[in-house]
Formats: structure tokens, sequence, C-alpha cells
């Protein structure tokens, strides 16, 4: 992916992120039940920004040191 992809889905995800949770937390309605379970669609949406965000520092060519020292 582009960075310009990757950047349009971050703010997507952000915006499905702050619908999600602003709907999570509304009190429930015991007459209109919720078809939809918002609370874990945000943490799934809060899932999907931090790996975009590894993706984005991937492209900008920060990876991870994988040494272990031992001293």
């Amino acid at each position: 992916m582009s960075l310009l992809i990757t950047l349009a889905l971050m703010a997507l995800d952000a915006a499905l992120f702050a619908f999600a949770a602003r709907r999570g937390a509304r009190p429930s309605d015991p007459l209109r039940p919720r078809l939809i379970p918002w609370t874990p669609v945000a943490i799934l949406a809060g899932v999907v920004f931090i790996l975009l965000l590894a993706h984005l520092f991937a492209l900008m060519g920060l990876e991870p040191q994988n040494r272990l020292s031992r001293f």
C-alpha cells in the first residue's frame, strides 16, 4: 500500500472509531435494542488503526530493532 492509501485508511478508521465509541457510550434504551454492538466495533477499529500506524512507520523506514543485548 502506498503512503496516500495508508493515510486515507487511517483517517477513515479514526472516524469509524470515534463514531462507534460515541454510539457505544450512549445509554441503552430497552424499547430499542442495539442491532450493532458498538463497543467491539470501536475496539476492532482501534486495533486496525494501530496496525495501520505500524505500517506507516514501516513505509517511513522505521523498522524495529531485533537485537538482544547481553551484558
